[in-house]
């Protein structure tokens, strides 16, 4: 099976919230579609070990936040590279409440769903969404998987549906520095080790010294 096939499949770039009790959470995901036209039904996947997984179970709603190419890049490693049971990841991340949800403020758009069935696969949960809200917040074009990886140079989280499809792909076996957090891969025109010293991760925003020469 060649699983370069799966890199012509489209993909978005969203961060998926919901409550736990009172507090917020929420996780970066990169699978959201549109199930049907009316009523309006969104699907989502969702890792089992994402605490995120656990929290729409219980609350039985969850929203998407649709980032932009405008989008601040660090949200995706905030949301997607550590977990909810132990940061609350909205201490660093704007939000508004929108129809009782938590929606990331620095987005092109929104929707509001209540959990209407799940299907359950080996890693992922499918939940199924009755969209109850919707708004754009911006003219910003959504930004794509494709212009998440070939632009920001940003990589898949170990729990996104993705992640075996292109994270598996063998590279150039030449020197690279790779954020040992999140995965980026530093790629600029200023040699790695000339870089000053309080230089940082763009994606998750950790220190130069946590970037490994592979």
């Amino acid at each position: 099976m060649n699983i370069n096939a799966f890199n012509n499949l489209s993909y978005g770039v969203y961060i998926i919230t919901t409550w736990d009790e009172e507090r917020p959470t929420g996780c970066t995901a990169n699978c959201a579609m549109q199930i049907t036209a009316e009523p309006a039904t969104i699907a989502i996947s969702i890792h089992h070990d994402n605490y995120t997984n656990k929290c729409i179970e219980k609350s039985g709603r969850f929203a998407i936040s649709i980032l932009g190419v405008k989008s601040n890049p660090s949200i995706i490693g905030t949301f997607g590279f550590q977990s909810g049971k132990k940061v609350n990841k909205f201490d660093s991340v704007k939000y508004d409440v929108f129809s009782n949800m938590p929606i990331v403020t620095d987005g092109c758009a929104y929707l509001v769903c209540d959990v209407i069935n799940k299907m359950e696969t080996d890693t992922h949960t499918v939940f199924l969404g009755k969209v109850m809200d919707a708004d754009v917040l911006s003219e910003d074009d959504s930004m794509t998987y494709s212009y998440y990886h070939n632009v920001i140079k940003g990589k898949s989280p170990q729990n996104a549906p993705t992640y075996i499809a292109t994270e598996r792909i063998k590279e150039n076996k030449t020197d690279k520095y790779v954020c040992s957090i999140c995965n980026y891969e530093y790629n600029g025109d200023i040699p790695f080790e000339d870089l000053p010293d309080d230089y940082i991760c763009p994606i998750c925003k950790q220190p130069k010294s946590v970037f490994k020469k592979q």
